[in-house]
């Protein structure tokens, strides 16, 4: 779970050593005169012993490694293994190739086309989704169009990598795309634009007189909330009587974000959740006006992790929803995420968080009120018939 959506510049007096130390590492970019003189600098401020050695180890490598050294290769590699010496699976160091993807799932949006693909068992490039509203719906593009060409570049037998990265890192923002479609070969021209990635799908299922909506979202990104507010608004236009909301597989996202989702089923009384630090502990209150009525299922399973477990326990023990499923992940700290003005980014465990009566689901999970194994049918043929999971909830809520 990130804790922030927007990264924090300052640092407190506790974060100075470390701030030291990152500052040793980096100085090397300023060139020979001015790591001098911040060595000059942290002397006449007793330099921390551990600094000395990071520094004194740093140079030594430098000048007798018997190949030149690369410095953000150097650099890269020491704040990696400071994130790993901390032995927390949730610290991550994010590498240069990695920062753009893990970017895009937070952020909920990129500069692409708006399609999804995988390769087809002839090892060509197909379509298997189209973002609505997206440039590449607007063009024409459709579900099985196999993309054998882009601006005359065959694509024939390449990885669907070869097209993604083509259009991510190119500065054109128009490209020509050759389709395979019903055995006809086209072009069709496609511009790059902003798009935003769908993250919440919605239903409306009539049993026994009674009209029960349904809600799934996979991560709590920036745009989740925006989302889900209009898929729930379009339901209770519905008149729904009840509510199901699935979080199986959310491995998590913005704690902001779950915020936004909670403060839509409950009014400002109500703890959704607390912090724990080293030296504190802070009850946070939804911020909406108003707490819904109508019985609410949640669906979780063992990939229900960090903010989707937040949300879980809050609308389990302060909406007094039902759980059903199988016990989640058991992820009950919160991330920071920080970065340079480049491309390094790390996250590293900061906080714990509990759920509003003060339990720490920490590698226990959240257990659910009514366990249900997914069959294995579902693998086979996933279909709604056979999402024995789901059928459950409408069964509980419909009886």
């Amino acid at each position: 779970m990130i804790g922030n959506k927007e990264r924090k510049n300052g640092f407190h007096t506790a974060e100075v050593i470390f701030l030291i130390i990152i500052t040793c590492i980096v100085s090397v970019f300023m060139g020979l005169a001015i790591s001098n003189r911040f060595s000059s600098h942290t002397g006449n401020q007793n330099k921390n012993e551990t600094v000395e050695k990071i520094w004194e180890h740093y140079q030594y490598i430098k000048d007798h490694y018997y190949k030149d050294i690369d410095d953000e290769t150097l650099l890269n590699g020491a704040l990696s293994g400071m994130i790993e010496a901390l032995n927390d699976p949730f610290s991550t160091f994010i590498g240069e190739e990695d920062a753009d993807d893990f970017n895009m799932s937070l952020e909920g949006n990129y500069s692409g086309i708006g399609i999804e693909i995988t390769n087809n068992n002839d090892g060509n490039i197909v379509v298997v989704g189209v973002f609505d509203g997206s440039p590449a719906e607007k063009a024409g593009i459709h579900v099985q169009d196999v993309i054998t060409a882009i601006n005359e570049q065959s694509l024939l037998g390449k990885d669907k990598s070869e097209l993604t990265d083509y259009i991510k890192q190119n500065q054109l923002d128009t490209f020509t795309l050759t389709i395979l479609r019903d055995d006809q070969e086209f072009d069709i021209t496609v511009k790059k634009e902003i798009v935003e990635i769908p993250s919440v799908s919605s239903e409306l299922y009539e049993q026994n007189g009674k009209k029960i909506g349904y809600i799934y979202f996979g991560i709590f990104s920036n745009t989740t909330s925006e989302q889900f507010e209009k898929e729930l608004k379009a339901l209770e236009q519905k008149q729904i009587d009840s509510l199901i909301v699935d979080v199986r597989q959310n491995s998590g996202g913005h704690l902001t974000t779950a915020v936004d989702i909670l403060s839509l089923f409950l009014d400002d009384s109500k703890v959704i959740y607390q912090i724990e630090t080293k030296d504190t502990n802070t009850k946070y209150y939804s911020e909406g006006k108003e707490t819904k009525t109508y019985p609410i299922v949640v669906l979780q399973d063992t990939g229900s992790a960090s903010a989707s477990e937040l949300f879980s326990a809050a609308m389990k023990e302060s909406y007094g929803a039902t759980i059903i499923g199988t016990t989640s992940y058991g992820k009950g700290t919160v991330q920071e995420l920080r970065t340079d003005d480049g491309n390094i980014e790390y996250k590293f465990t900061t906080k714990k968080w509990l759920t509003p009566n003060g339990n720490w689901i920490h590698e226990k999970g959240l257990t659910p009120d009514i366990e249900v194994e997914l069959d294995n049918s579902y693998y086979e043929n996933p279909t709604t018939a056979n999402d024995n999971q789901l059928q459950e909830a409408l069964r509980f809520l419909t009886q």
